[in-house]
């Protein structure tokens, strides 16, 4: 390490921009943060971009849902179809779609306020 650096020609990297935003501290379950960024992963997008829209889809009503776009990512490995999707792509949907499944049996599987469940 040198003794003395010279800054006089240095910039300011980019800063991130925090309009709309604000910073807390939270707990999260060690199983929750690994599948967020196993999604996040195959999404190809930060891991608490998938929470907060997560967050979003559950506590915002639908017709007030502003998702924060998802830039895909694309290794050199990933050679696109005729119309640009990756097989990484088509990995990540699966896995998204699969997930919305069960989100959707899980539903349709709780008892509703009210009702009894209808006995076989």
């Amino acid at each position: 390490m040198k003794e003395e650096y010279d800054f006089s020609k240095a910039k300011r990297g980019p800063v991130a921009s925090s309009k709309g935003k604000t910073r807390i501290t939270i707990m999260r379950d060690d199983d929750v943060i690994e599948a967020a960024r196993e999604c996040a992963e195959n999404a190809g997008a930060g891991y608490q971009t998938v929470i907060n829209n997560l967050l979003r889809q559950a506590l915002i009503p639908q017709t007030a849902h502003h998702l924060a776009p998802v830039a895909q990512k694309r290794t050199r490995i990933d050679k696109p179809y005729a119309n640009g999707v990756t097989q990484a792509d088509v990995k990540g949907l699966e896995k998204q779609l699969a997930a919305m499944a069960e989100e959707l049996h899980k539903m349709m599987d709780s008892p509703k306020p009210g009702k009894a469940k209808a006995s076989v």
